[in-house]
């Protein structure tokens, strides 16, 4: 079993970019979404969250919005 520990992203510690549109940002905006899929994290900008909000309320993998 492949066990990961995940730590959470301090603010401006790294760029962030959107999984979807790939806009990138400074750190981990308070506003984005962040989902963790197949132990991986996905991070997604305002926009694109907004526009999958009803796929992403309902779990379903990112692949599928």
């Amino acid at each position: 079993m492949d066990q990961h520990t995940h730590h959470p992203v301090q603010p401006g510690a790294e760029n962030v970019v959107c999984s979807r549109c790939r806009k990138v940002a400074e750190g981990a905006p308070p506003t984005w979404t962040c989902s963790v899929e197949n132990g991986r994290r996905h991070y997604f900008c305002d926009d694109c969250a907004r526009a999958n909000i009803r796929a992403i309320e309902g779990r379903l993998d990112s692949a599928w919005w």
